[in-house]
C-alpha cells in the first residue's frame, strides 16, 4: 500500500499503512481478521492523520497563521503528531496531558518541544482543572491561541471518513462484514463507520470501550454513569463528546485493563506485533467477535500505535504485577 516515490516531507509518510492478515492468533478461528498498521504512521499512531488534516483546514479556512498558539487535550499520541505537524508549519504548541501519562511518551513530547500542562489525573471531571475543562480555557488565555478540541471538532472524523476508511475498503477489496475499533475521542470508529456504511449499509461496526470510562453503558441503557480510573490509554472518556456519533456504531464491547493488556503481550507473542495497549483491546474485541460469531467472516480492525510508548508499563512485568495484572 506504500507509495514507491520520494516524499518532499515527512508529512507525506502520513497514511497508506498496512492491512495484515492475522494468522497466527486465530489459527482455532473461522473468522478472518485483518489489522491496519497505524503506528506505521510518520510519528507512530492513528493521530498523525487528524493532527495533518485539522491544522491544514484551520489553515486553509484562515483560523490559524504560523506563529499561532495551537492548544488541545491529548492521551500523547495526537500531541506528538501536533508537534510533528507544528513544528514543520511554524506554530508554537501547548498540550494537557494527564500526570499519569506514560513516561515514554512524556519523554517523547519533551524531545519535540512540547510545552507540557500536567493535569493531576484524580480530579473530578467538574473540576475546572479537569483534563477536559482546562484546556479551552487554556487557548483564551494565550495571545493567538487556537482550540484544537479533538474530542468535540468533527474534523477529527472527517480525517478519517477521507483516509482511513477509503484505505480499508481498497484494501479488503470491498469485502468486509465487521469493523472493530476503541471509543476514544470517536473519530477514528465514526469516521471510517460513516464511509464502510455508505459503501455497504450491512457492515457491523464494533466499539470497544475500558471499564471506568461512560460511552458502554450509555450506548446500552442511555445512562450516564460515574466514571472511574482505568489504565488503557487513549480509549473512553469521562464525558459525552461530540465526535462520538452512537448511531455510527452497532455494539460496544467493554474490556478491563488486564484482558487488553495480556492480549498486547499475545500479539507480541503470537504476531511478532509489538502494538500498544488499545492494540491489545481491538484484538480481544476482534477475537471474542469472531467466537460469538462462529462465521467464516471478515473483520477489519485498527492497531493505533506501537510499543514504543509503553515499554514501561504494558511491556514491563514488574509495573502489571504492581498494578495486580500479572
Amino acid at each position: 500500500m506504500r507509495e514507491k516515490k520520494l516524499y518532499k516531507d515527512i508529512l507525506d509518510g502520513i497514511g497508506n499503512t498496512p492491512l495484515i492478515k492475522l494468522n497466527q492468533i486465530t489459527k482455532e478461528l473461522k473468522a478472518d481478521i485483518f489489522a491496519k498498521l497505524e503506528y506505521m504512521n510518520s510519528m507512530g499512531s492513528v493521530k498523525d492523520r487528524i493532527a495533518k488534516h485539522m491544522v491544514e483546514k484551520a489553515e486553509k479556512e484562515g483560523r490559524i497563521k504560523p506563529g499561532d498558539t495551537i492548544v488541545d487535550n491529548s492521551s500523547g499520541n495526537t500531541a506528538l503528531a501536533l508537534a510533528m505537524v507544528c513544528a514543520l508549519k511554524g506554530y508554537h504548541l501547548k498540550t494537557v496531558v494527564r500526570d499519569n501519562l506514560s513516561s515514554e511518551k512524556i519523554k517523547f513530547l519533551k524531545a519535540m518541544n512540547v510545552e507540557l500542562i500536567m493535569i493531576d489525573h484524580t480530579l473530578p471531571p467538574e473540576s475546572p482543572n479537569s483534563y477536559n475543562n482546562i484546556a479551552p480555557r487554556i487557548a483564551r488565555e494565550t495571545p493567538n491561541g487556537y482550540y484544537l478540541d479533538q474530542h468535540n471538532n468533527r474534523e477529527n472524523n472527517e480525517a478519517h471518513y477521507l483516509s482511513t476508511g477509503p484505505e480499508i475498503w481498497e484494501q479488503m477489496e470491498g469485502k468486509i462484514d465487521y469493523f472493530v475499533a476503541g471509543v476514544g475521542t470517536g473519530g477514528t470508529i465514526c469516521g471510517v463507520s460513516k464511509f464502510l456504511k455508505e459503501k455497504d449499509s450491512g457492515i457491523n461496526v464494533i466499539g470497544v470501550d475500558p471499564v471506568g470510562s461512560i460511552f458502554f453503558d450509555y450506548f446500552h441503557s442511555k445512562k450516564l454513569v460515574k466514571p472511574s480510573p482505568y489504565l488503557l490509554e487513549g480509549l473512553g472518556d469521562e464525558f459525552l463528546i461530540g465526535c462520538v456519533d452512537f448511531s455510527l456504531i452497532d455494539d460496544i464491547y467493554q474490556i478491563t485493563d488486564k484482558d487488553a493488556f495480556l492480549m498486547t503481550r499475545e500479539l507480541a507473542d503470537k504476531q511478532a506485533i509489538l502494538a500498544g495497549g488499545s492494540s491489545g483491546a481491538t484484538m480481544w474485541a476482534s477475537l471474542k467477535l469472531a467466537r460469538e460469531i462462529d462465521k467464516p467472516v471478515r473483520i477489519a480492525t485498527i492497531f493505533a500505535d506501537s510499543a514504543t510508548r509503553y515499554l514501561s508499563t504494558i511491556y514491563n512485568d514488574d509495573w502489571l504485577m504492581e498494578k495486580g495484572i500479572l
